[in-house]
């Protein structure tokens, strides 16, 4: 039975985005960043199928604030950007 899944948002692109960060493939699961994303902290969400994980990153060349969720159930979470420099 299929999952009613939430519309996969649009990919936040700013100019003070480095080539790398504007690479980053947005709300996909698995989806790869780039080297110079720093880890900051992380926090368990409670969802209805389970707790899960979101990390925060930095990008240490621009300064873009990123979000990692880990869900796998929704598909469309993964990298999503919290603020740019």
């Amino acid at each position: 039975m299929p999952q009613d899944l939430p519309p996969r948002p649009e990919p936040t692109i700013t100019p003070e985005m480095c080539e790398a960060c504007t690479g980053v493939q947005q709300h996909w699961r698995r989806a790869k960043g780039h080297p110079e994303l720093m880890q900051g902290t992380h926090r368990m969400v409670a969802h209805k199928h389970g707790s899960v994980t979101i990390t925060k990153y930095r990008c240490e060349r621009c300064g873009t604030v990123w979000e990692y969720e880990n869900n796998k159930v929704n598909r469309h979470a993964g990298w999503s950007v919290l603020k740019s420099k």
